[in-house]
Formats: C-alpha cells, structure tokens, sequence
C-alpha cells in the first residue's frame, strides 16, 4: 500500500499537465474529442489524491477549456464534473513556503471555480457548491504521500475570502431560480461561508444579499430547506456583519411583505418544535427592523397583526384567523410572547403605533399579564369607557400590587426563580428584581406625565407609604448593592418627588419614615459617587426628594433638623463634584426659608473648622474660577465695566432677541451658583460673620453688591441691543440709561474701594508682622552678644586679678547706690559681707555643703557606720564588710576614710 501511495504522489508531482493543454489547444488535434477525453481520465485517474499547488494554474486552465467545450459538447461535461470534484480535497504543497508563494495563484483559481456557476449544468454546478464546502470545512486527517501535504484550513479559509467567492455564489442565485436543488446548494455554501467570517458577510452585502435572499425565502418548497438556509443566513450576516446595513436592505416593502407572510404562516400553521423555532427567528429578525424608522411595518399591516398577537390569549379575540390560537406552555412560545413585548417596546418609539396599542387594547393586556395570581375565571371586560385607557385599566392598582408581589419573600408556593427574564431582564441575581427594575421604571413615567388624576389615584392606593417602606428593605438589607439596585431606589426617590411636590397633605404623608429615609441617604460616603453603580445618580434623586416631599412641610423640616440633616447638606457641599452643587446648593437655600436652619448652617463646622460662610465664599471663587470671570491675585474686580461677564458671556455675539426670550445676563442667574448663594447670604447676613478670612472677606464684597452689578449688566444689554437695532431713546430714557449707567460705575468703584481698604489693610497688617518678626529676632541677636560679652568678662576675672578688683568695686558702688541715703534715728546697720573676700560672689557666714550623693550612702536609711563601709568600683551604695585579711585583698573595692 505504500509503494502505491508514493506511485501515485510520483505521478501527481510528474503529471504532464502542459502536454494535455496543447493537445486542447491545438488546431489540429482540438477537434479529438475521444482522445481529449481519455487524457483528461488520465489527469482525473493521476491526481485523484488532491492538486499541488504548483499544479493549480495549468489544472485550471484545462478546466476552463473544457467548460469552453462543454457548450457545444456535452461530452465534457462529465469529466469537467470529475476535475471539479476533485477540488473538494484540500490542496497538497510540497513545502512550507509553497503556500505563500502560490496565494496569488490559488486565489485566481477560486474565482474562477466561482465563475463557472454560468455553465448550464446542474451536476457542474452542485459539484462547485460541493467542491467550496469542503474546502472551508475541517478536512479529516488523511495521509496524502511522501513528501507532500495538505494546506490548512487557516490558509484555506483566507483565501476564499480574499477570492470574493460569496458575493459570486450570492450573484449565482439570479440564474438560478428554477433549479431549486442547484439554489439549495447554494444557499447552503453561503450559510457555510457566513457562518464565521465577516469578510464573506461583507461581500454579501456589499451586492445586497440580505435583500435578495429576503425575496425569494418564502417560495415554494416541499423540503423546507429554502426558509430555512435563507434565515440562517440572515442571522449570519446579523452576526457577523453590519447590522444597520442589514436592517437598511430589509427595510422595504417587499421585504417587509415576505416577512409578514412568512410569520404567519408559521404563527397560524406551525405545529412543530421546528416551525416554532424558526417563527421566533422571523420574529427577532422583525424586531431588528422594526428598529429602522423607515421600515414600513405600520404601511404594510404587519404592525397591526403583531401587536394583535401580542394580546393573545390575555384577550379574547374576534378574528377568525386567530379565534383558535392557542399558545402552550413549551419554552418556544413563552419565548415568542417575550419577543412580541419587546417589539412592542420597539414600536412604542413610533408615534404613529400609539393608535395601534389603542385599538388592540394593549394596556388592558399589560396590566393583565403584571397583576400576580391572575387567572382565567378572574378575567373579565373593562368597565365604562373613561378618558384615560390607563385609568380604564386599572393600571395603577395592577403596578402596585405587583411591585408588592416583586417585594415578597420567595417561600412556599410563592416561590419565583430566575435570572434574566429575556431581553430586557438583565441584572440582579433573582427575577424579582428584574420584574421590580421595570415596573418602577413605568410607574415613575407615568407619575412625571404631571396628570392629577393619575397622581391622586396612585396616592389613594397608599403609594407614598408603600415606597418609603420599600426604600427602608433596601437600606437594611445585607445583600451587595448592583446597578440594578441602585436603579430602582433611584426611581421610587424621584417618583415620591413627583409625587409630593407642592401637594402638603402628601408631604405630611411622607412624614417621619421619609425623612428618616433620606437622612440615611445623606449620609452615604462620597466615595460611592465615583463606584460606576449609579450612587451619583442615587444622592441626587435624594437632593430632589429633600426638595419636594420635605420643604415646605414645617414638621418634616424640624424633624429633618432634629436629624442633623442641614449638617448633612453641608458636608456633601464641602465633598460633593461641582456638576451636582447646583442641586445640593439649590435644596439647601429653599431650606433656609425656616429660619432654624439659619442656626444649624452658622453652627456647622467643617474641615479644619471652615465655617459655612467661608465655603460658600470658597465656592464662590471656584465658580468664578470655571467661568473665566476676570479677578487679579487678591480676587480684586479687574474689569470695571463687566465685573460679572464670564467667558460664556464673551463668546455669544451680540445680537436682538426676542421678548420673551432670555438675554445672557439673565440666562447667567439660571445656570451658575452666584444667584443661589448670594440668596442664601441675603438670608445669613452680610456682617459679623465667623470664620472669615482676608481673601473671604475680598469676596464677601462682590457678593454683597451681586444683584446691583447683574442689574448693571442687564441694563448695559438693553443699551447695546437698542444701539445694534438703531434705536434712539427719548431725552427722558436716554437721561435715565446715563443715570443707570453713572450709578453702575460708582457702584462698582465703592466695591474696589472697599476691596482696597481691605487689601491696605491686610498689607498693614503684614507689614507690621514682619516687622514685630524683625524686633524678635534682632532682640535675639542683642541676648546672645549680651551673654557672650558677659562670658568672656567672667572667663577674665578668672585670669585677671585687676578686673577681679574691678567688678568688686563697681559691685560695691551699686550696692551702696541702691541703699537709703538717710538713715532713721536709732538705725543699727549689720553687715552681711565679710570683709577681705576677693570675690564677687555675695558670700555669708553660713556655709551650703552639697550634700553626698544618694547613690554613695544608699539614701538617708542606710547604716551611717561609714567607716565599715566599702565603695564597689562598679558604683552603687555603700556596702558592709568584714575586717578580715581575704577581704583587704579584694581587688576591686576601695576603703573610705
């Protein structure tokens, strides 16, 4: 066997491929057919183990002659079919650089193995399909020859991308469309060739394959096969291509007509496991067009029978077509009815569908589907027709009860596991809170539409409470906070806002449990803001809520004080980003209107002591800072005819606006935090203020003066858009601007007046630091020449006895200076000097011995028998010994005396 196996390589690698193209070729021999056929069943017979790579161009050159010949002879069909069939092995290479040395050449011949599709023969044809699967499939392990093997997949694969043989296949299909066994083929080989590479899914789109395989899926097949390849393909280029594009080719009318027939078909007629798997295909494929806005889903009807079937079988239907339709509980169904309602979530986006949901009672469906526990013998018809649908619905009633249900502990028969819940059931580690994330999400849509009627009826239904107790379960729960988590606290905060704002009965019914429930809010750590989970925005929902359900109710605000919540506030201020103090900045001045939150904001203290008026001056310069406002080193107003223009306000070209439009003066008040906390200052006051220090005190001016300088500057707007229309005022209005104008300018030179006092000040006040730091410090210098000039006189008594004598005289002039000149009668002077001394010492008749130290007598309870005692070498107390002879000897003790 292997002697016939390396014969037959021998003969593959020898093969005398150019002789039988010139026995083709030649005028003389072209015309014998007899003899061109047995020396191409050489060439078949000879290379049956697969082509060398080298042998590849002169292969095809013969198979491109013989389907020249084969239309006008059908005789070279069969061996053109054989020499085809053998392309289904991989190609051989005799060594490792082979394969790059003949890409060029092997993608050629791919291409053109592409090309003769065109030839009229439908066992040629399905020989090519054939022939291109093998090649991009896993070939299996084959032993091809000594010295020879196979080329990889990986080369394989590069190469039928790179040879363009989808988008040829794919042009194929036109010529083919009533040979469906030769269409089945090929629909196969792109299914293949899609599967995994997006080069191959690109050039099928490139010539509008996903349109055209679309209009021909729904034709005629006993097989099955034709639906069934052309989905796959569609799911493949989906997958792997551009899905706009898809999307973009699908969305017309013909496509969007084959689609609809083809779903109903399988929705009506479909029994199998197979056809309801395939529907659902066909239903995610609609759902991705639908996304298109110019698809034409609602022009063709087919929206209309959709969202028909999405009520199906909540409501009971008329239709004829689908009075019978049952929907059981296997996994293909409830999986269509979650992609019915997710396409109904996509057409929502379409205005012109709102009819659609209107006439199919879609919300009464809904509702029906959330209320838990529902069954048939509880369904029945709507009441009267009132002007909401919603409130016809009962819809407020259903989302509460089953947010209650979502809110229950997962025991006995109310057991419910999952994770997930379809598409958009993403998050969370069981389906309860999946099922909570949404039906939050609606209830706070409906709640921010601002219709009393649903308002009020959500509030009847004891929402208030029943929201504040559910944030109160998730601020004691021990489980780990998720987005999804932090979601839905999110949305039960800003529907409570919604809910509460300017309403005090509902406000009071927010009551203690709320507060208490914000304040834990508030006291979050600043570093969840930057956790990724939604905590920023979590803290501002909660700044929100603090704004509508407790200002403004005196009860919730006491409470909320009594609570340290204005601390609170404070503190998130002073650590909060600067995208959210316009909230945090905003809640607080509305809680300054009780006038014992003016005690609790002079009261707080923050880092390192800061008061609350000097950070809100602090934020003031920040904010200045941000919106470029000119200010020198000091925070001194630079520009005097603008001291409040930012550079927002310079880049805007002056130009007329509309009277009921805004200029950018006012627009400036809306959108910066100057105006708020230049409020809360008005409620402060503007002296006697803690805290403060120079720089604070600089820009405590400009806020004082805030609102006489932005009325200055929307005056000087009003004067240059009357310049820039042409418009001259009367004498009167032209003296009042001029007045305005004068006014402003003074106005703006008494703050840098006063901003200058203060900086002379604080300049006066360094100065005269500095120089209290000099006299210190020169003081210092005069100490130490002192004591140095009192250590060398001292060192010279010692060493001269003429200045010993010296100092002793001036020492006994100053004694005598310093007594009393006249003496009283009967005084009796005693001398306390003793005379002859040469010292300058004050000496006395008593003397002071210092003492022996502790360490030598052993203290002042030690023997006193000093002269038994002997003094260790070591040191330490005296101790006691013998008047022996050995102990005279002891070396290392010494005798006192």
């Amino acid at each position: 066997m292997e002697m016939v196996a390396r014969a037959a390589s021998k003969a593959s690698r020898h093969s005398d491929l150019p002789r039988v193209i010139n026995l083709l070729q030649d005028p003389i021999s072209r015309s014998l057919k007899e003899r061109h056929i047995s020396a191409l069943k050489r060439v078949v017979k000879r290379c049956q183990n697969g082509y060398l790579l080298r042998d590849l161009s002169d292969v095809f050159q013969i198979i491109k002659i013989c389907a020249e010949k084969s239309e006008e002879h059908p005789e070279y069909v069969s061996v053109l079919r054989d020499l085809v069939h053998l392309c289904r092995i991989p190609f051989l290479k005799e060594k490792a650089s082979d394969e790059m040395k003949y890409a060029d050449v092997v993608m050629d011949s791919l291409s053109q193995m592409g090309f003769l599709m065109r030839i009229p023969s439908d066992a040629v044809q399905e020989q090519i399909c054939a022939s291109i699967i093998s090649l991009y499939i896993p070939d299996k392990v084959q032993h091809y020859g000594a010295g020879v093997c196979s080329t990889s997949l990986v080369y394989r694969r590069e190469l039928v991308e790179r040879s363009g043989l989808a988008e040829t296949l794919l042009m194929s299909l036109a010529l083919l469309e009533k040979q469906l066994p030769v269409r089945l083929q090929v629909l196969q080989a792109l299914q293949i060739l899609s599967k995994s590479s997006a080069v191959n899914c690109n050039l099928i789109l490139k010539v509008e394959g996903a349109q055209k395989i679309c209009f021909h899926m729904n034709e005629p097949d006993p097989s099955g096969q034709l639906l069934f390849r052309s989905t796959e393909i569609l799911w493949n280029l989906l997958d792997n291509g551009s899905k706009e594009e898809v999307t973009k080719q699908l969305s017309n009318m013909d496509c969007v007509m084959v689609l609809k027939e083809t779903f109903v078909q399988h929705f009506l007629n479909g029994t199998k496991q197979y056809d309801r798997q395939l529907r659902n295909d066909l239903l995610v494929i609609t759902t991705l067009v639908a996304e298109n806005p110019s698809a034409p889903l609602i022009e063709s009807g087919f929206a209309r029978q959709l969202v028909h079937y999405a009520t199906i079988p909540e409501l009971r239907s008329n239709n004829p077509l689908t009075h019978n339709v049952k929907l059981t509980f296997c996994n293909e169904d409830f999986e269509m009815k979650k992609l019915l309602l997710n396409l109904v979530v996509v057409l929502s986006r379409d205005l012109a569908a709102i009819q659609l949901f209107k006439e199919s009672c879609m919300i009464l469906a809904l509702m029906l589907l959330v209320r838990p526990g529902f069954t048939e013998s509880r369904r029945r018809e709507s009441p009267a027709q009132l002007d909401e649908e919603y409130m016809d619905c009962q819809a407020n009633t259903c989302l509460l009860v089953f947010l209650d249900w979502c809110t229950q502990q997962a025991t006995g028969t109310d057991c419910f596991f999952g994770k997930g819940q379809g598409f958009h059931g993403r998050g969370g580690q069981n389906g309860r809170k999946s099922q909570m994330r949404y039906c939050m999400r609606l209830l706070r849509c409906m709640v921010l539409l601002n219709n009393n009627l649903i308002n009020q009826d959500v509030c009847d239904q004891g929402a208030i409470n029943q929201l504040t107790g559910l944030l109160r379960r998730f601020q004691e729960s021990k489980e780990e906070e998720d987005n999804v988590s932090v979601e839905i606290q999110s949305d039960i905060l800003v529907t409570l806002s919604s809910l509460c704002e300017g309403d005090m009965h509902r406000k009071e019914l927010f009551g203690a449990e709320g507060v208490e429930v914000t304040i834990d809010y508030l006291k979050m750590n600043p570093a969840q803001l930057y956790s990724g989970l939604g905590h920023n925005r979590l803290i501002l929902c909660t700044m929100e809520c603090v704004w509508s359900c407790i200002v403004g109710c005196y009860i919730s605000e006491d409470l909320f004080l009594q609570k340290e919540g204005a601390f609170l506030l404070l503190d998130f201020i002073q650590l909060s980003p600067r995208s959210m103090l316009n909230v945090a900045v905003a809640t607080l001045l509305e809680l300054c209107e009780n006038p014992k939150t003016l005690l609790h904001v002079e009261a707080w203290r923050g880092d390192k002591e800061l008061t609350a008026p000097a950070l809100l001056l602090w934020l003031w310069r920040k904010e200045e800072m941000e919106l470029g406002v000119k200010r020198n080193q000091y925070g001194q107003i630079e520009d005097m005819k603008k001291p409040l223009e930012t550079k927002y306000q310079k880049q805007e070209p002056l130009k007329s606006i509309p009277v009921k439009s805004l200029s950018a003066a006012v627009m400036d008040v809306t959108e910066n935090l100057r105006a708020k906390i230049y409020a809360i200052f008005c409620k402060l006051g503007f002296e006697n203020l803690q805290g403060l220090t120079a720089e604070d005190s600089i820009t405590l001016c400009i806020v004082s003066s805030y609102l006489d300088l932005k009325a200055a500057e929307t005056w000087d707007e009003v004067k240059a858009e009357l310049e820039l229309e042409g418009v001259r005022p009367l004498s009167p209005d032209a003296d009042a601007l001029k007045t305005i104008s004068w006014s402003s300018e003074e106005k703006v030179k008494h703050v840098i007046e006063l901003q200058q006092s203060i900086i002379n000040q604080i300049e006066q006040e360094d100065l005269q630091k500095e120089k209290r730091t000099y006299e210190a410090i020169r003081f210092s210098h005069k100490q130490q020449e002192l004591t140095t000039k009192a250590w060398e006189h001292y060192v010279a008594k010692t060493s001269n006895f003429n200045i010993l004598k010296k100092s002793k005289l001036l020492q006994e002039r100053s004694i005598e200076s310093s007594r009393l000149r006249e003496k009283p009668e009967g005084f009796v002077f005693h001398s306390t000097q003793i005379s002859g001394l040469q010292t300058t010492t004050f000496c006395g008749r008593t003397l002071a011995i210092d003492s022996t130290p502790a360490e030598l007598t052993g203290g002042p309870l030690a023997n006193t028998d000093l002269a038994l005692e002997r003094v260790p070498i070591q040191g330490g107390a005296l101790r006691k010994v013998s008047s022996s002879k050995t102990d005279m000897e002891l070396p290392n003790t010494v005798t006192v005396k």
